[in-house]
C-alpha cells in the first residue's frame, strides 16, 4: 500500500470515530437534561435505534452498497444525508420526537461503519497486517474527541451533535476523494439466508459454540446499560470531566488488545472468557457502590475495566468464531455474530435500560432534572452478568485451545 493511500485512510478512520465519539456516550446525558427531560424509556429507545440500523445495515450493504455502487461514493453520501439529519434532529425538544430523527440519523451512519472498513481492507495486500494499524485512529479519535466534549463540558448539550453533523459534513465530502472502491459483487445474487449468515447456522451442532453464541447475545444486553447509562450515573455521583475520565477507558481498551496475544497463550479461550464476564460483573458493582466524594476509586475502576470487558470476551470471541468457522463459512459466522450482537442483544438492552432507569426514578432535584436510584440500576445488569458467567462456566466445555487462534492474534 501507498503511504499516501494509508494516511488517506488513517484520516478516514479519525473523522469516521470522531463523528460517532461526539454523541454516543454522551447522548443519555443530554436527552436526561433538563434542556429535554426524556423519560428513561425514551432514552432506551434512542439507543436502540442504533440498534434497529445495525439489523438493516447488512442487507443494505448485501443487496444494494455491494452491487450497485463504489463505496466510497455511497459513504459520502450517507455523511452528507446524515449531516442534514443532524440539522434537523438538533431543532427537537422532545424525546418521543427525538427517537424518529436518531433512527433516521443511524439508518444512515450504520451502513458507513461496514463501508469504512471495506473501503480500507480492499487497499491491503494483508488485512491482517495493516488494518490494526489503522483501525486504531478510530479509537485515538475516540478519546481525543470525547476530551474536547469533557473540556467544553457539553456533555449535557446540543453541541455533541453539531460537532457530529460538522464532522460528517466534512466526512462526506472527504469520501469523495478516498481511493476507488468499485462494487465487488456485482454479477452476483445474495439471498436472505447470506446476509444473515445462515450459512453457519451449522456450527450450533457444537454445544459449545452455540452456548459461546447465547452468552455473546446475552452479555450485550448488560453492554448496553454501560453505553446508555454509565455517563448520567457518574454525573449523579459527582464526578467531575466525566467525558475527560471515561475516554480512559478506551485507553485501557487499547493497552488490553496489546496484551490479548499473550494472554490468550496463556490461558485459552474458556478462561480468557470467563475473566472477562467478570471484569463486567465488577465493574456494575463499581459503578452501583461507587460515589465521587468517598470511593471515586470504584468509579475509576468501573472505567478502565472496560478494556477486559471488551477485549477479552468480544475480540476473543471474534477469533474463536473465526477458527470455528474454517475458511468456507468464516464471514457468515461473523456476519452472524454481529447481527445478533449488535443488532438483537444490545437492542434488547437499550429498551430494558431504559425501562429500569424509569423503575428506579426516585424524584425531581431543583433544577427539575430526574433523580435516580443508581445502585438499584446497575444491579439488574449485574445480575444478568451473573447468570450469564454461570450459563457459560457450566455448558461451555472447549477442551482444547488451538495454537492457530492465538497465532492469529500475534
Amino acid at each position: 500500500m501507498k503511504q499516501s493511500t494509508r494516511i488517506q485512510l488513517m484520516i478516514m478512520m479519525f473523522l469516521q470515530f470522531f463523528m460517532w465519539g461526539a454523541w454516543y456516550g454522551q447522548m443519555s446525558k443530554y436527552l436526561l437534561s433538563p434542556e429535554v427531560k426524556a423519560t428513561g424509556d425514551q432514552v432506551g429507545n434512542a439507543y436502540t435505534a442504533f440498534s434497529i440500523a445495525n439489523i438493516v445495515a447488512p442487507f443494505f450493504i448485501g443487496l444494494i452498497a455491494d452491487r450497485y455502487f463504489a463505496a466510497q461514493k455511497l459513504m459520502g453520501v450517507l455523511n452528507l444525508i446524515g449531516a442534514a439529519i443532524l440539522f434537523f434532529l438538533t431543532q427537537v425538544k422532545e424525546g418521543g420526537t427525538f427517537f424518529w430523527y436518531i433512527l433516521a440519523y443511524c439508518l444512515c451512519f450504520a451502513p458507513t461503519l461496514a463501508l469504512s472498513t471495506a473501503i480500507a481492507m480492499r487497499q491491503m495486500k494483508s488485512p491482517e497486517k495493516e488494518f490494526p494499524a489503522i483501525r486504531v485512529l478510530g479509537t485515538i479519535s475516540w478519546i481525543v474527541v470525547t476530551n474536547i466534549v469533557g473540556w467544553m463540558a457539553v456533555g449535557d448539550k446540543v453541541t455533541i451533535f453539531q460537532i457530529s453533523m460538522i464532522t460528517s459534513v466534512i466526512l462526506g465530502i472527504y469520501c469523495f476523494f478516498l481511493p476507488d472502491t468499485p462494487p465487488k459483487a456485482k454479477d452476483q445474487s445474495a439471498t436472505f439466508g447470506q446476509i444473515i449468515g445462515a450459512d453457519a447456522f451449522v456450527l450450533f451442532k457444537d454445544r459449545s459454540f452455540l452456548v459461546f453464541f447465547i452468552s455473546s447475545v446475552l452479555i450485550c444486553i448488560p453492554l448496553s446499560f454501560y453505553y446508555a447509562m454509565a455517563n448520567p450515573s457518574l454525573t449523579d455521583s459527582g464526578m467531575t470531566n466525566v467525558e475527560n475520565k471515561m475516554s480512559l477507558g478506551q485507553a485501557s481498551e487499547v493497552f488490553f488488545m496489546l496484551l490479548l496475544p499473550l494472554a490468550y497463550s496463556k490461558f485459552g479461550v474458556k478462561k480468557m472468557l470467563i475473566i472477562g464476564l467478570i471484569a463486567w460483573i465488577v465493574r456494575f458493582f463499581c459503578f452501583g457502590y461507587g460515589d465521587a466524594n468517598s470511593t471515586e476509586w470504584m468509579l475509576y475502576l468501573g472505567i478502565v475495566l472496560h478494556g477486559i470487558c471488551y477485549d477479552f470476551f468480544f475480540v476473543t470471541g471474534q477469533i474463536y468464531t473465526d477458527n470455528k468457522a474454517g475458511d468456507k463459512i468464516k464471514a457468515s459466522a461473523q456476519g452472524l455474530i454481529t447481527l445478533a450482537t449488535y443488532g438483537v442483544g444490545m437492542g434488547i438492552g437499550s429498551k430494558l435500560s431504559g425501562i429500569v432507569l424509569d423503575m428506579y426514578k426516585t424524584g425531581v432535584d431543583a433544577a427539575g432534572k430526574a433523580t435516580y436510584n443508581w445502585t438499584s440500576v446497575w444491579l439488574v445488569p449485574a445480575g444478568i452478568a451473573i447468570v450469564v458467567l454461570l450459563l457459560f462456566v457450566l455448558f461451555f466445555s472447549e477442551k482444547n485451545s488451538s495454537t492457530k487462534e492465538a497465532e492469529q492474534m500475534a
